[in-house]
């Protein structure tokens, strides 16, 4: 495994993404939730991954309480992240929330303590006096924001008065939105971009095209899915495959190792089984050529996805028609 050392950290450039335990959206069943994810968890420290990553929302508590069960006397080798969902971020509940969070994973302080969204309504500044009780509480090592723009990170920190260690941002080859700001910034300045959905949800493993539909709800309210955007994505998923097979690796593997080859960059793909955990696990240590990234690169830039009005329109179809 690799790692990354960022803000006096030192996190696994792959880590385990847990959305899916205990989330009925994913369509993965109770057994799932009691047998396979716990054992996931204890299988990526086997690994050497470090970085968990989870959320108070993710199956309302239930994902926490998974992973804070699995770990057991395994805490040290854990990062622990997880997210307040921002509700009500002010600082009384802020600090609340964090405790409970910390309660159901079994820990006296979460390594980083993450505002899952931006919350337009209650200022910012409000918001970040939460996350500085939370530090001064020692509820949380370190703070970190999800789904901010790069300025609205900026802000973040200038309103704490320290370092902000990360940004948890969707990032892909099929969402590369951070590459105009999030991404050069933490390069620049010792800082960690989290790049969820790596993957694209599954779409970049080459499971899916248009003969075969995901079934998950979680899956199928993403326009990602719809047919027109499977059938655009063709080209993209075929440098992957040529690449893949050029390495003896997976599509996905190659998209993971396209995601963690730039700087301070780490990803956190789920897993729906034990096989696939390790799959993931050994993307870290494949090493694409930078004629190989280029080429993923443009592939990326080439897939004009449905997007707007269009893709709602053509998601409405899809239910209407299930």
């Amino acid at each position: 495994m690799r790692y990354v050392e960022v803000g006096g950290v030192r996190v696994s450039v792959i880590g385990l993404g847990t959305w899916q335990f205990g989330s009925r959206e994913w369509g993965y069943g109770t057994e799932y939730a009691d047998r396979v994810a716990g054992r996931l968890v204890e299988r990526a420290l086997e690994r050497g991954v470090n970085l968990i990553d989870t959320a108070e929302i993710y199956g309302l508590g239930r994902s926490e309480r998974i992973i804070g069960e699995a770990l057991g006397d395994r805490r040290p080798d854990a990062f622990l992240a997880t997210k307040l969902f921002p509700l009500l971020p002010v600082p009384p509940v802020v600090a609340w929330r964090a405790r409970r969070s910390a309660a159901r994973l079994r820990t006296e302080a979460v390594d980083l303590y993450q505002i899952h969204w931006p919350n337009p309504v209650v200022s910012l500044r409000v918001q970040v006096r939460g996350l500085r009780r939370v530090l001064d509480a020692g509820i949380a090592r370190h703070v970190g924001v999800s789904n901010f723009s790069l300025r609205r990170w900026q802000a973040t920190e200038r309103a704490l008065g320290a370092p902000v260690l990360s940004n948890q941002v969707q990032y892909s080859l099929v969402a590369r939105r951070p590459d105009a700001g999030s991404i050069p910034y933490a390069a620049a300045n010792d800082r960690l971009v989290i790049a969820y959905s790596p993957l694209g949800m599954g779409l970049l493993s080459g499971r899916y095209d248009t003969d075969h539909l995901p079934t998950g709800a979680a899956r199928r309210s993403n326009p990602l899915f719809l047919p027109e955007n499977l059938e655009r994505a063709r080209p993209l998923l075929g440098a992957l495959t040529e690449i893949a097979a050029a390495h003896g690796a997976t599509p996905a593997q190659v998209a993971l190792a396209w995601v963690v080859s730039h700087a301070n960059v780490v990803a956190i793909p789920g897993a729906s089984r034990i096989e696939q955990l390790d799959a993931n696990v050994d993307a870290a240590e494949l090493e694409l050529s930078p004629d190989e990234l280029a080429r993923l690169t443009e592939a990326s830039d080439a897939f004009r996805p449905v997007r707007g009005p269009k893709a709602a329109a053509g998601l409405l179809r899809t239910r209407l028609r299930r």
